[in-house]
């Protein structure tokens, strides 16, 4: 009985040890397998440093090294504006930090634009593209489409008055980015609120059609969508237009002048026309 429990322990643990014998030459061949991949992968694919949000980033808030963490990207799909190197992000002679510009999740690579440049404050100023001017233009609920604006849409400017005694509306400019709504130039922030300006950009010249604009009828914004890039060309309507009442043209009359001389024998007095002489 005991040679038999004997032989039995023998058998089980013989078996026991190939099987974990079998198991280490299957991990260990799936190891090879998946190191020669990674190694052919890394060979194919140059891998460099890029840091990204380590957690949710949001307008407003000062970015620190604890912040951000470093993964690695492939060298040829870096976005445009990534920062590689720590000393770029966080430059060592600069004391003051860097200020959220626009949300950020989780994993998000960190990019210049959505970032301001170290001490600077999160204002309208840092949203400013290079040559361009901020305008602001006063609304209310009609004009500023219900308070459905938000920073960073795009819209058209209508304007309403009066040109050569006729009561018009006129579209003066397409597509331009508004980079606040009142004092706010979060472009994360969701909830409406009817706002009394809109800050937009614009180019230099602009801003003092928009001056006239402004000071001799009233300007209307309408929201474009966000992807909407059609031009719309030359849009004016007056009261008649509008309407559907047809314009009468005023044709004028010119007399035809007619010069004559009398011509008196005895008691009769003839009239004969002759042409003018030219004045």
């Amino acid at each position: 009985m005991r040679i038999v429990f004997a032989l039995i322990l023998i058998v089980g643990m013989g078996l026991a040890g190939f099987a974990v014998y079998m198991a280490q030459g299957q991990f260990s061949e799936y190891q090879r397998a998946l190191d020669s991949k990674n190694k052919a992968l890394s060979k194919n694919v140059p891998l460099t440093t890029v840091y990204v949000a380590k957690d949710s980033l949001r307008y407003g808030q000062r970015l620190t090294k604890k912040d951000v963490r470093e993964v690695a990207w492939p060298k040829n799909a870096i976005p445009e504006g990534a920062f590689t190197k720590s000393k770029d992000l966080f430059p060592e002679d600069e004391e003051e930090l860097r200020v959220v510009l626009r949300a950020m999740e989780k994993d998000e690579a960190i990019l210049a634009v959505k970032v301001t440049e170290p001490g600077a404050d999160a204002g309208v100023a840092t949203r400013l593209s290079t040559g361009m001017r901020a305008f602001t233009i006063r609304v209310d609920v009609a004009s500023g489409v219900s308070g459905f604006l938000r920073p960073g849409d795009k819209v058209d400017v209508y304007w309403s008055g009066v040109n050569a005694g006729r009561e018009v509306t006129k579209l003066i400019l397409e597509g331009i980015r508004l980079i606040a709504i009142d004092q706010i130039a979060d472009e994360d922030r969701n909830n409406p609120i009817v706002a009394r300006t809109v800050t937009t950009e614009v180019a230099p010249e602009v801003v003092a059609a928009l001056v006239q604009a402004q000071a001799t009828g009233r300007l209307l914004l309408s929201l474009r969508g966000t992807e909407d890039t059609t031009s719309l060309g030359a849009i004016e309507i007056d009261q008649n237009q509008l309407l559907g009442i047809a314009t009468e043209e005023k044709v004028e009359v010119v007399e035809k002048k007619v010069c004559t001389i009398r011509n008196r024998k005895g008691a009769t007095v003839q009239i004969i026309e002759i042409p003018c002489p030219e004045e």
